[in-house]
Parts: C-alpha cells; sequence; structure tokens
C-alpha cells in the first residue's frame, strides 16, 4: 500500500494548447503522456484551466523523478452545461462520479469550464 509520502511532489512541467473543436483537451492529452514516458517521471497530480481571455488551455503536470516511473493517460469527458447547477452541485458530483465510473486506475482528476459554460473533466490513469 503506498503512502502519503509517495504522492508528495514538487516539480511541475507546463503544457499550453487551444481546446479541440469538442471543447476537449485534445491533442494535448498525448503530449503530457509522451512527455512523462520519455522523462521517466511519477506522474502525481494534474491542474486544468482553461484561460478564456487567451483562448488556451494550460495543464500543469506534477511529478517526481526520485521513484520508479509508470505510463499514465490523461481522458476528457464531457459532463453537461452550466445549466445543471440548481441551486446546489448535486448534478455536477453525479455527472462527475458517473465519469469516473468509466475510467479504471484514475490516479487524480481536474475540471474545467468552458467560455459557453461547459464542464470537462480530466482524469488521469495509469495505463
Amino acid at each position: 500500500m503506498s503512502t502519503i509520502e509517495q504522492q508528495v511532489h514538487s516539480k511541475f512541467k507546463i503544457f499550453v494548447g487551444e481546446l479541440a473543436p469538442d471543447k476537449t483537451i485534445g491533442p494535448l492529452a498525448d503530449e503530457v503522456a509522451a512527455f512523462a514516458s520519455s522523462a521517466g517521471i511519477a506522474a502525481k497530480s494534474i491542474g486544468v484551466e482553461y484561460v478564456e481571455s487567451a483562448k488556451r488551455l494550460i495543464i500543469s503536470l506534477g511529478y517526481r523523478d526520485d521513484e520508479e516511473a509508470y505510463p499514465i493517460r490523461l481522458h476528457c469527458i464531457p459532463l453537461g452545461g452550466i445549466g445543471m447547477l440548481t441551486g446546489d452541485f448535486a448534478a455536477l458530483e453525479k455527472a462527475m462520479m458517473d465519469a469516473s465510473s468509466r475510467l479504471p486506475n484514475i490516479i487524480c482528476h481536474e475540471l474545467y469550464v468552458t467560455n459557453t459554460g461547459d464542464f470537462f473533466m480530466v482524469f488521469m490513469t495509469h495505463r
């Protein structure tokens, strides 16, 4: 079983690109996975932010390079529009749980919202 000390990390790599036509992270998913593989790192976390004014998506990958590397993959799943928020977040939470149930080996996740109010979930999984 892993310990919290194995999750602690202080190294980061930034990836920047445009949203794909379907508003997912598109080719950035492959760029992140390729970096993790070629750099031989142990990925620990992701951050995802859509900067509407610049029409750019920023993904940060947190990692360690002092332990055994493993392959990762990023998955981007649409959750629905901002209209799902009706006073509480129950519908969004359910959409997040439904999306996660379709993927094995989730390491971490991140949520982003597009300029049109669409929610997307990015999952980093062990491949």
